[in-house]
């Protein structure tokens, strides 16, 4: 599947220092790195060609945030409230998400690699070409995406919400898990591999001997 990368011009990023943030500010061009911020409260901030580097954000509340060709590297984003975000070729290098809420968000053109993110929520988020690859994602909750394109590459998924997402043409057979949250219709299409395969016979109140 492909993922539309950032259209960054890093050269002429401008560092940028943020002691708080704001509502309804914008950022272009910046460069944000070695920063940690807690109990932030802000909507409506948007980020445009920019890259977020070893960026901490803790205990805050940040809605309907806009993302435009943004990198984050080694940041950690954990427990914050990112809830109705809109998110446009973006990447999540070596970051940290672990409960981190995306719910109603829309993401498109997103890749998270080499992240942590157990227990994060993206419940009843729009996802269009987005991947996931090499991320712990333990009891994550992708329950009732609307979903086009989505990617589990190499991830631990194990105990992960699926309930009521159409997982046509998901492909789970390289992923880690020893259950799932989901129904048999939700199941209809999802490529798994064999020793998968028993995982899922219980949901159909199989019992092998």
């Amino acid at each position: 599947m492909r993922v539309d990368k950032p259209k960054l011009q890093e050269q002429l990023l401008e560092p940028e220092t943020i002691v708080f943030l704001e509502s309804k500010v914008e950022y272009k061009h910046k460069l944000i790195e070695n920063i940690t911020l807690d109990q932030q409260e802000a909507s409506k901030v948007s980020f445009e060609n920019v890259v977020f580097r070893h960026v901490t954000i803790s205990e805050s509340t940040l809605e309907q945030f806009e993302f435009t060709d943004v990198r984050f590297e080694h940041c950690d984003f954990s427990n914050v409230n990112l809830s109705g975000a809109f998110m446009h070729r973006i990447e999540w290098h070596n970051c940290k998400f672990v409960g981190t809420d995306f719910s109603n968000s829309r993401l498109q053109n997103v890749s998270f690699l080499h992240g942590l993110g157990d227990y994060s929520n993206f419940r009843f988020a729009h996802l269009k070409q987005v991947s996931f690859s090499e991320c712990t994602l333990i009891g994550a909750d992708f329950a009732y995406l609307a979903l086009q394109k989505m990617a589990f590459i190499q991830c631990n998924i194990d105990q992960a919400s699926l309930t009521g997402t159409k997982m046509k043409d998901l492909d789970l057979s390289d992923c880690q898990f020893d259950s799932l949250v989901l129904t048999m219709e939700d199941l209809n299409g999802c490529v798994i591999s064999p020793h998968q395969a028993a995982t899922f016979v219980g949901l159909m109140g199989i019992i092998i001997r």
